[in-house]
């Protein structure tokens, strides 16, 4: 048997500051809960719009493609291609929110002029390209917001699981134990009273 059971004052002193710890533990987790659920819907809502504005720009795009090779030809849009340069300018740190480590993405956008010459090439091409390099930079803020989300989702799961642990498990284990303890102390108080009534009389 456990000597933290057994029905003295000081055990109950024990068990009622545990009970307290982990029912502070279970605020603290519940607030947690909430304020992580509470970013993570708005990194929902905020991926939703992103890839709205990224389905749209792609369309507008390979319609400024597609023109550009009806004006040019195929291979001289496919030459000009070859004349932009890797991006290099994506660097990945890191923030946290209550503990979860969130991506932050950081992009240097470089000048917007065309590394191709002007000439021979249409508008069309330099729409297309303009509005590619807009997807790039959506689809980069777009991996940022979701990995962050699937992060928060992963430290909700957590949090919930100790919440759950505190609140199903922990508490009702110390109320019981404070409980018992408390009936015992009674129960020998008044027997204690009951054997000094009894000796009381018996002198």
């Amino acid at each position: 048997m456990n000597p933290n059971t057994f029905p003295t004052k000081g055990n109950l002193i024990l068990a009622k500051n545990s009970l307290s710890l982990a029912r502070l533990g279970f605020g603290l987790m519940d607030k947690k809960r909430n304020i992580l659920i509470r970013e993570l819907m708005e990194l929902i809502d905020e991926a939703k719009n992103i890839q709205s504005e990224i389905d749209t720009t792609f369309r507008e795009a390979y319609a400024s493609l597609q023109m550009a090779n009806i004006e040019m030809g195929i291979n001289a849009v496919q030459e000009a291609s070859m004349m932009i340069p890797l991006e290099e300018s994506v660097r990945i740190k890191a923030r946290s929110i209550m503990g979860t480590e969130i991506p932050l993405v950081q992009y240097d956008p470089k000048p917007m002029a065309p590394a191709y010459a002007f000439s021979g090439t249409s508008l069309s091409l330099d729409e297309a390209r303009a509005k590619f390099v807009k997807v790039k930079e959506l689809t980069i803020k777009l991996s940022m917001v979701e990995n962050s989300a699937y992060r928060l989702a992963s430290n909700i799961k957590k949090t919930q699981k100790r919440a759950n642990a505190l609140k199903n498990i922990t508490i009702p284990t110390y109320e019981t134990l404070v409980r018992d303890i408390s009936n015992a102390l009674e129960e020998k108080e008044r027997e204690e009273f009951t054997r000094l009534k009894v000796i009381k009389q018996m002198h």
